[in-house]
């Protein structure tokens, strides 16, 4: 049933009734090459040698989430993909999936060394776990030559030895390098290397009964083997069941040792997806295992596990079942604290979890091992979050450790201090929300440890007033204060209001930014090197090695989710011999955000950092009417458009976003621009785009702001942090593509002064379930929090997050949608391990994380 719209008989741009959603998702398809087909042990075809696992490799928390119902996705997506997907994948994947010797201490690659037995090179190094499990599957596995005889066996020996060493050693490196970019560098990372899905083996289809459609298991015996050139390549195999029912199996891509062991006479078990074929029902890349009559089969479900190109499913089972061998898991949580928190999870310990995940026994409940509901699973889910929880509030605990300014706050009657005069200067009184922040941020200036505090607030809701004010206190301490934003445009708004503000009461501003010329940027880094600057605004140039403060005692970083890690890093490293020379000295450090982060994400990814919301508007914002547009009624969008220019007013019109290329996207925004420029002769229509040069796109924003220009054609490049109070209309095309965080972002462009403003969805159809899903949210609030609440539904929190995870997945098993409730409890029992138990927190964390916890504290 299509979704209803109220129209609005008084509004001549009326919303149209929704298409129906006639697009099935693509990520089923995606989800579905998961690399079951990569190759197996003695037994077992190798069909793409890891092609179909690279697919796997890419899960992490979100794939593995996604791929909970693969095994139906598999039958879906693989059908279509499979010839072409699998062939250029096995056409470039490594001949033989190879252990390899990799110094998991040191993070580096060894040099090659002859491998001896008992998992020691040579020279005595230790082969880390994962490469002596595959050497122990390589040395298990039946010789492929015969020995040489007589004097030839004596002279060839020792050269022979040692080729084969050196070979050998080469194959562990490169695996090696492979199993760490899965993080796979000791046993624990193996153990807790978890299945993303489970394959049903334990069954046995005869060859008449499948159907094309299904995935499925059968067995036969080759009675035709060719090699076929027409219309390309490709190894046919016919094999034959007990009922005379023929199936064929098609491999695109192969080696002559699958073609020997395929061969006439021999006995395969074969898994993969049934489809109709030129020879009737055909298996395209199936898993193939050479079996004997009556061979039993498995009695359990069979793991799949997150993999990528050249390490093969068969070798990380066996390199995980020896890591399970050799590595205790001993409950680590403290009795009080286990009975307090894990017994009402009804859990089991964690050794026994981590098995049952890996090797399901006969009854287990194959529903809840799938859609991760299992009793296993939660407690994979808890420790988990216990970890990340930890480290984060470990995080927060050590930078009361660390040097920072104290910054005393003034008087608001102190005459002499900037703050107080600031205060008085601005043309409006600050909301209760923003007072209280001001104040959040005041106290935690003045202590002797770095503030990290995360400022939030709806689009409009006035941050850029707070971090003025912080940098005064800052500036009013004798330190100098840096502002970072993710685009010029907006840096440059940040610029023009602050000097606005500031420079009247005797501060001075530098702009700095990449478009600079020679002389104006030399004489911006001798004032912030100097400290003749006492604030700096700019893009990421600021972090260019060029670039040093005098006395920076504050940072303040403006969307910071679209920084990435090592950006933020290195605006907080120029502090370090910037104030005093105090050793370990760090700024105080705000981080501001339109996008408000949900409660579920504000208590884990940022559970580091100290909140502050702004929770209420000034006075005086009108509420925005949002417009559903079917985009057939483009004439009727183009006739608002002219009246409200003509009244006075200005407008946005924001092009599709195309995120495939763009090249294309800019072409869009020109024909738009030029299509509109001709529809409205009457009107000043101007153009801005990301590949302006910075120049050009500050000179159309000024003619804008000026009302120069009545309507202005964009890409998303306005999407934060532009402010013209006279623009009342924007108009989004194909807003079925858009973000629901973006929309609202491009929504809040218009609403900013008294004028009533009105956003108008051009849409498209046939709608995605998603994209109708967040038109209906823009459509029935403008609660920048409830939004947020929703997209986190919708997209998970990657959107929220940017870079702040960059370097590895923080969650790879906890779904904040589903798992949301298991993070009070972990958040609970953290406090109560760091207040009493600090070896705990050291061993959970090294187990759970490793290496991985640096990237939990940037």
């Amino acid at each position: 049933m299509p979704v209803p719209v109220r129209r609005s008989v008084a509004d001549p741009v009326e919303a149209d009734a929704f298409a129906e959603d006639a697009a099935p998702g693509a990520a089923a398809r995606g989800a579905a090459r998961d690399g079951t087909n990569s190759g197996a042990g003695a037994g077992e075809t190798r069909d793409a040698q890891g092609a179909g696992a690279a697919r796997g490799g890419r899960a992490s928390g979100d794939s593995r989430r996604a791929s909970s119902g693969a095994g139906a996705a598999r039958a879906d997506g693989a059908r279509d993909a499979r010839d072409a997907a699998d062939a250029a994948d096995a056409a470039q994947a490594p001949r033989a999936a190879a252990p390899a010797e990799f110094d998991a201490a040191a993070g580096a690659r060894s040099r090659p060394r002859a491998v001896s037995p008992r998992g020691r090179t040579a020279d005595g190094r230790v082969v880390p776990a994962a490469a002596q499990a595959a050497q122990a599957d390589r040395d298990d596995a039946p010789a492929a030559t015969a020995k040489p005889a007589g004097r030839a066996a004596k002279s060839t020996s020792k050269s022979s030895a040692d080729a084969a060493g050196a070979k050998t050693a080469s194959k562990l490196v490169k695996t090696a390098d492979k199993l760490a970019k899965l993080g796979l560098t000791r046993d624990i990372d193996l153990v807790l290397h978890l299945p993303m899905r489970y394959e049903d083996e334990t069954t046995l289809t005869p060859v008449r009964e499948l159907l094309p459609g299904e995935i499925a298991q059968t067995e036969g015996v080759v009675f035709d083997n060719e090699i076929a050139y027409r219309p390309r390549r490709q190894l046919l195999v016919k094999l034959r069941d007990e009922s005379d029912a023929e199936l064929v199996l098609r491999f695109l891509n192969f080696y002559g040792s699958q073609v020997k062991q395929m061969a006439v006479g021999q006995r395969l078990r074969v898994r993969g997806d049934v489809r109709g074929g030129f020879f009737g029902l055909e298996m395209v890349h199936p898993t193939v295992k050479v079996v004997e009559a009556d061979a039993p089969l498995p009695q359990a479900l069979t793991p799949v596990y997150p993999s990528t190109a050249g390490v093969s499913q068969a070798y990380l089972r066996k390199a995980i079942d020896n890591a399970l061998t050799r590595t205790p898991l001993p409950e680590l949580l403290p009795p009080e604290v286990a009975r307090a928190y894990l017994a009402p999870l009804d859990v089991p310990p964690l050794a026994d979890a981590v098995r049952l995940l890996h090797h399901p026994g006969v009854g287990a409940d194959e529903t809840a091992l799938i859609d991760g509901t299992h009793p296993a699973w939660t407690r994979i889910k808890f420790d988990e979050l216990l970890a990340q929880q930890l480290s984060l509030k470990r995080a927060h605990e050590e930078r009361r450790t660390r040097a920072a300014p104290a910054m005393p706050r003034r008087a608001r009657d102190d005459g002499a201090s900037l703050s107080a005069r600031l205060y008085a200067a601005l043309p409006f009184r600050l909301t209760a929300a923003q007072e209280r922040v001001v104040a959040e941020i005041a106290h935690d200036l003045t202590q002797p440890h770095p503030m990290q505090r995360l400022l939030q607030g709806d689009v409009g809701s006035g941050k850029t007033v707070v971090a003025a004010l912080a940098a005064a206190q800052a500036i009013d301490a004798g330190y100098q204060a840096a502002l970072m934003a993710p685009t010029e445009i907006l840096a440059e708004q940040h610029a023009r209001k602050l000097r606005g503000w500031l420079e009247p009461l005797g501060v001075s501003v530098a702009w700095l930014a990449g478009s600079l010329k020679t002389k104006e940027k030399r004489a911006a880094l001798e004032a912030a090197a100097l400290g003749t600057a006492q604030l700096v605004i700019g893009t990421h140039a600021m972090i260019q090695d060029t670039v040093e403060f005098a006395r920076l005692g504050l940072v303040i970083v403006d969307e910071q989710h679209r920084f990435g890690v090592e950006q933020r890093l290195a605006l907080r490293a120029k502090a370090a011999n910037a104030a005093d020379g105090a050793a370990g000295f760090q700024p105080h450090q705000l981080m501001m955000s339109a996008t408000p982060i949900p409660r579920t994400l504000a208590m884990t990814y940022y559970a580091d950092l100290d909140v502050s919301t702004i929770d209420e508007l000034p006075p005086g914002r009108t509420p925005i009417l949002t417009r559903l547009v079917a985009d057939a009624r483009r004439d009727e969008v183009i006739a608002r458009v002219r009246e409200a220019a003509l009244a006075g007013r200005q407008v946005y019109w924001v092009c599709p976003l195309i995120e495939e290329s763009e090249t294309l996207q800019l072409q869009t925004a020109v024909e738009t621009y030029e299509t509109l420029a001709a529809a409205l002769p009457e009107l000043k229509v101007g153009l801005v785009h990301g590949r302006l040069a910075p120049a050009e796109k500050a000179a159309v924003m000024d003619a804008f702001s000026r009302n120069d220009v009545q309507l202005l054609v964009a890409t998303t490049v306005i999407e934060v942090g532009v402010d013209v109070p006279n623009a009342s209309l924007m108009v989004i095309e194909h807003a079925e593509r858009f973000g629901l965080a973006q929309l609202h972002q491009l929504r809040g462009r218009v609403g900013r002064g008294t004028a009533a403003s009105v956003c108008v969805l051009m849409y498209s159809g046939p709608l995605s379930i998603a994209g109708r899903a967040r038109l209906k949210t823009m459509r029935e609030t403008t609660d920048g929090f409830e939004i947020a609440r929703r997209d986190l539904e919708i997209r998970g929190p990657g959107e929220f997050l940017g870079a702040r995870q960059s370097g590895a997945a923080m969650l790879r098993f906890a779904d904040l949608e589903n798992d949301g409730w298991l993070i009070e409890p972990a958040r609970e029992a953290a406090a109560r391990l760091i207040a009493g138990y600090p070896d705990v927190v050291a061993q959970h964390l090294a187990r759970w994380l490793g290496a991985r916890e640096q990237y939990l504290k940037a």
